[in-house]
């Protein structure tokens, strides 16, 4: 029997990488961070972004970058994904971008004042990650880690959880931005201090569907299945909230490690 020439469907992303092909989508529809986190961040870390030299590691589209850069700080992002560096460079020209990720630095050592990952250090190989970050930091400089996640105590959101859980099967998306490999990121590093800031925005729902499909589980398991459970979430929302807006609220969970 002859061989298929017929070639094999391409491979899916891998959800570190997925969202390379979904930058835009990203970029206009995730949520931002608030004000109150980077000023828990100056005082964990015990000095001002102000002036500071930061290296934003896994940045992304840049929503967190921009916000560091407005708060004064020299930055410079380093991104791994195409797609996401091709989005930054074209809407953040003024700010610099270099390729590469956290488990090995294209950096000098003790080049900066903060090393910051947001909603990004799940995607390191912290053995790696934790060296490689203080390796790059001054002395008296601060690692930073955060994340926006799904405040508790929720009904609605808890509902929305467990229909993406039945949906996928995957309990990792109950919590977006949680690590891919439900290990807590705390685990990994060394003394640490932690806050949390509640805060919520009121968007558009369509805004909130797109938002939900840039996570890396719908990205990765294909538009059809993805479009058939946010057609079905729309209406289950509509029913929360008729008017057309959700309230979304997030934890903002910040870890600091300071260099000696």
């Amino acid at each position: 029997m002859a061989a298929s020439t017929t070639p094999p469907p391409p491979s899916p992303p891998s959800r570190a990488h997925s969202f390379n092909a979904a930058a835009a989508q990203y970029a206009a529809n995730r949520p931002s961070y608030p004000p109150a986190l980077f000023d828990a961040l100056e005082d964990l870390a015990g000095r001002p972004l102000a002036g500071s030299r930061v290296v934003d590691v896994g940045a992304g589209t840049g929503i967190a970058t921009a916000l560091l850069h407005d708060r004064g700080a020299d930055v410079v992002a380093v991104e791994p994904g195409d797609g996401m560096s091709a989005h930054f460079r074209s809407t953040r020209p003024g700010i610099p971008i270099v390729r590469g990720d956290g488990n090995a630095l294209p950096l000098a050592d003790a080049c900066a004042d903060f090393v910051t990952y947001a909603q990004a250090w799940h995607w390191t190989d912290p053995h790696l990650a934790l060296p490689e970050a203080f390796r790059v930091l001054r002395p008296g400089g601060a690692l930073a880690l955060w994340w926006n996640r799904d405040a508790p105590g929720v009904p609605w959101v808890a509902a929305q959880a467990e229909r993406i859980k039945l949906h996928y099967g995957d309990p990792v998306v109950v919590q977006p931005g949680r690590p891919a490999s439900g290990a807590d990121p705390v685990v990994h590093t060394p003394d640490y201090a932690r806050r949390v800031v509640r805060w919520s925005r009121r968007i558009p729902l369509d805004t909130h569907l797109a938002n939900l499909g840039s996570h890396s589980i719908f990205l990765v398991n294909g538009t059809e299945r993805s479009e058939a459970f946010l057609t079905e979430e729309r209406r289950h929302l509509l029913q929360v909230f008729p008017d057309g807006f959700v309230d979304e609220v997030y934890e903002a969970e910040l870890l600091v490690a300071r260099t000696s």
